[in-house]
Order: structure tokens, then C-alpha cells, then sequence
């Protein structure tokens, strides 16, 4: 089944109010991460899919996020494949941070993209 191209937005292009699903690894996410994101590392996102279908009930496009690029593409096929409006965040959290777009941490440390 082809459904087409991947549906993908420039990080800058993120709504301030979207929903953010981060996919990366917990020591990533440690480092720093969108505020308001859901954490979800790929690793562990069959086990938590119900978090996920949860999250986006109500219709919002899930603006999935790893490093660069390359998990979150995997992931965001895998929810359109589940009927779930998903958008794979081009570049990632790396584009995210060139874009000057916000970043914290659990701790208040200095946010970056690790």
C-alpha cells in the first residue's frame, strides 16, 4: 500500500499550541526537549501506543520529533498507517534548536540537543 508521500513541516513551522510527540532516547530527552511534549522514546512505542492514540482523541496532529529526522519519519508512517494525522518534524530536535525555538529540561539546566 503506497499512501504517498511522507507528510513532513520545517521545525519553524510548528504551531507554539501543537502537539509535539518526542521519540528520542531518555538521555536525549534529558538534555533538552520541546515544553508540553509527550515523551515516548521509538524504543518503547508499541508498548505505549495507547498514550499516543490518547494524546491525539481528540483530532490533533501529532508533530512527531527525534534528533534528525530519521526515527520520527519511521514513526510518523506507522501512525498515518493507523489512521492517526501525523506530521514528521523535518530535521528534527537539531532543526528545532536552529530555528531558535524554545527548549527546556527536567532539571532547569541550560537545554541542548544532544
Amino acid at each position: 500500500m503506497n499512501l504517498g508521500p511522507l507528510p513532513s513541516v520545517d521545525a519553524g513551522a510548528v504551531p507554539a499550541e501543537g502537539f509535539v510527540l518526542d521519540v528520542r532516547e531518555d538521555d536525549e530527552w534529558a538534555a533538552g526537549h520541546v515544553e508540553g511534549a509527550l515523551h515516548v522514546p521509538m524504543s518503547d512505542f508499541v508498548a505505549r501506543f495507547g498514550e499516543v492514540t490518547e494524546a491525539v482523541a481528540d483530532g490533533r496532529t501529532a508533530y512527531v520529533m527525534c534528533r534528525v529526522g530519521g526515527r520520527s519519519a519511521q514513526v510518523t508512517q506507522y501512525l498515518v498507517r493507523q489512521g492517526i494525522e501525523a506530521v514528521n518534524v523535518d530535521g528534527g530536535m537539531q532543526a528545532w534548536e536552529r530555528a531558535g525555538r524554545p527548549m527546556v529540561t527536567d532539571t532547569g539546566n541550560p537545554a541542548f540537543v544532544l
